[in-house]
């Protein structure tokens, strides 16, 4: 049997030496190391999506592999793809941390210096593990690696004001009312609004999971409040203060056990990057931009683009960007937001028609907006070709609006050009 093996390792001195120490093994099948987190899980995802004979049955992991630490990123693996056996190479080799390792899903622990011997039978065992975890399972990727669903769906604003926190819930409802079982979480740890949106009062929030380590599905049930529109909402806390207790470590947790449970989760992550959102946004199956077609907000989308891809957060290609606001008459159209941003523009713009919004945002109540809005319609079709509905009709998503209109090179798009430019 061949066993195939991806190392992931940030240091090139010790990438070389995993390399070749593995190229020894007998039947091993060493892939190129991958340098980082997000690399690791996005070379997982990609293969995980043709078949689950395409994943490697054991992954290295480097203690100082980042920007999600080991213990962390073990436990990601195991579980967005649990037929993986997962090994962690340390220094410190103790039973502190090969306690830690093992309850982060791991199957093994190496020491550094690594030795011929001990690597051969912790890889050789971890193998073993993976081949009876699969023959076990007997299906297809698509039952396998993601729980029930288990999408996380990010949606963050380039600033503030842009719709990030409306786009989120229309996101969620529109999920909701195809069949899935939805979970709506408000990751705007200060000022989160989700609860205003929706009229709901709840006692708990986000920071009352923050500390603890075993979200078990009662204590989940806790803390999550089913509303009736078919959402099941985690709040923001209602004292801003306690979005400290949230971090990037907690984000992960609480948002992992949500995936377990539930078939989608809509993250609203606002417009402020923390250690906690962007944790999410970069285990994040979709991140959703929201942008409006102006000059100020569109500087925002690329500073915050470039913002994710300097703390290797997410790369700007894998992120989609949403125009809010748009009409034909927008001088910046999302073809140009595209390529200044370099991420992926979707399809369907949102139209400018607040008047439509306003009496249901005044009343807090967006789960009765008429479903003849044209804001709506826009919306539901973006989730639809996002991905995020049960049963997506896409032959009925709209040709993007406005798609061959012309492009000003005067005015407001020049000054955005110059902008580009310095």
């Amino acid at each position: 049997m061949t066993t195939r093996i991806l190392p992931a390792v940030g240091d090139p001195d010790a990438a070389r030496i995993f390399s070749a120490l593995l190229s020894q093994l007998p039947s091993a099948e060493p892939a190129t190391p991958v340098a980082d987190s997000t690399t690791l899980l996005d070379t997982l995802a990609r293969l995980a999506v043709d078949s689950l004979d395409e994943l490697p049955e054991v992954v290295l992991v480097h203690e100082r592999i980042g920007p999600v630490p080991a213990l962390e990123l073990i436990r990601e693996v195991a579980l967005r793809f649990p037929a993986v056996g997962v090994v962690l190479v340390s220094s410190d080799a103790g039973p502190a941390l090969f306690s830690a390792a093992m309850d982060s899903g791991a199957r093994g622990l190496v020491g550094l210096p690594l030795s011929y011997e001990e690597l051969a039978a912790r890889v050789q065992a971890a193998a073993q593990w993976s081949v009876g975890v699969r023959r076990h399972l007997g299906r297809g990727a698509a039952d396998t690696f993601t729980g029930p669903g288990g999408r996380v769906v990010t949606v963050t604003g380039a600033k503030g004001g842009v719709g990030t926190t409306f786009t989120a819930v229309q996101f969620a409802l529109a999920a909701a009312a195809s069949g899935r079982r939805t979970a709506l979480v408000d990751m705007d740890l200060q000022a989160g609004d989700v609860g205003s949106y929706l009229d709901v009062q709840f006692r708990r929030s986000i920071a009352d999971l923050a500390g603890i380590q075993d979200i078990s599905p009662r204590v989940l049930q806790d803390a999550v409040y089913e509303d009736r529109t078919g959402l099941a909402l985690l709040l923001a806390p209602a004292d801003g203060e306690r979005g400290e207790e949230v971090d990037d470590r907690a984000a992960r947790h609480i948002v992992g056990a949500l995936r377990g449970r539930y078939e989608l989760v809509v993250v609203d992550c606002g417009t402020q990057v923390t250690g906690a959102n962007a944790a999410v946004v970069e285990m994040a199956d979709v991140a959703v931009l929201v942008t409006t077609p102006d000059v100020i907000a569109v500087r925002a989308a690329k500073r915050m683009v470039r913002l994710w891809e300097r703390l290797q957060v997410r790369k700007a290609e894998d992120t989609a960007v949403v125009v809010n606001r748009w009409s034909k008459h927008t001088e910046i159209q999302p073809a140009l937001i595209e390529k200044i941003t370099k991420t992926r523009a979707t399809r369907t713009p949102v139209p400018a028609a607040f008047k439509e919004l306003q009496a249901v945002v005044d009343a807090g109540r967006v789960q009765d907006l008429d479903n003849r809005s044209t804001v709506k319609q826009a919306l539901w079709t973006l989730a639809g070709e996002l991905g995020l509905l049960a049963a997506p009709d896409t032959a009925a998503s709209p040709a993007p609006p406005g798609g061959a209109l012309t492009l000003r090179a005067a005015g407001t798009v020049s000054r955005l050009r110059r902008g580009r430019e310095g």
